[in-house]
């Protein structure tokens, strides 16, 4: 058998999330079909996790275990993106461990965020960026995000139907930049919840019009109580930039 990890870009605006379910178009399903072809062979791809209806991906790591030995790696990136439906790119494949997954075997991951903080928004950009109907006050978001860094139970800030074992994850970092009226929210940590990223930053824009305190995180987090948190964010503002592994 080989093992092929790919690296995944997709526009989530075309796709009702990663995973594959039944009736609708999702990425994992589209790669399976496209590598279906190629191989000759069922393929049951594995990803990092899981991403929304709509969240992008910079950066998805996903694998595969093949019993053919003859197609090159460059080929399966050429013949998947010369087959699969617009939207999604394979941009490299390479031939790792047996061992290796893709969703166990990953340390860390970074998710983006992007606000227009202008409710004028380039036609060419609306896909990408969330653009707030108010003015958000930056700096009540920056002090309120440095209650999420460390371990915590994350339960209040994600979805309702989440099925994990264990809702306790670790935050590394969260990392601000601006550009303009453009706000560029990055957080990094070991794993995220269902929502969970999205919740955060829903939160983080209550606070930065001024709908919560600042210092409302403790307390949100402590409750482990949805209803306390922010509303989701939107979709398109998010992308998965980063997998780490060891």
């Amino acid at each position: 058998m080989r093992n092929i990890k790919l690296k995944i870009s997709y526009h989530g605006k075309y796709f009702s999330g990663w995973q594959v379910q039944n009736d609708v178009v999702t990425i994992q399903n589209e790669i399976e079909k496209s590598l279906k072809k190629i191989l000759k062979e069922d393929i049951k791809l594995t990803g990092s996790g899981r991403t929304d209806a709509g969240v992008h991906a910079i950066e998805q790591i996903a694998n595969f275990h093949t019993k053919n030995h003859k197609i090159e790696l460059k080929a399966f990136v050429l013949g998947l993106n010369s087959i699969l439906k617009e939207g999604i790119s394979i941009m490299d494949a390479s031939e790792v461990d047996l061992e290796f997954n893709a969703r166990k075997s990953a340390k860390r991951k970074t998710y983006l965020y992007q606000i227009h903080n202008n409710r004028v928004i380039s036609a060419l950009e609306e896909d990408f960026y969330y653009a707030p109907r108010y003015k958000l006050d930056l700096d009540r978001m920056k002090e309120a995000a440095k209650f999420f860094i460390g371990e915590h139970d994350f339960i209040a800030f994600a979805a309702a139907k989440n099925s994990t074992q264990t809702t306790v994850r670790t935050i590394y970092s969260i990392d601000w930049k601006t550009d303009g009226d453009k706000i560029y929210f990055e957080i990094t940590g070991n794993g995220f919840l269902m929502k969970m990223v999205r919740n955060i930053m829903g939160t983080l824009l209550e606070i930065g019009n001024g709908k919560k305190e600042v210092d409302s995180i403790p307390s949100i987090l402590e409750s482990k109580n949805r209803s306390l948190a922010g509303a989701t964010a939107a979709a398109k503002g998010l992308f998965l930039k980063e997998v780490i592994y060891a």
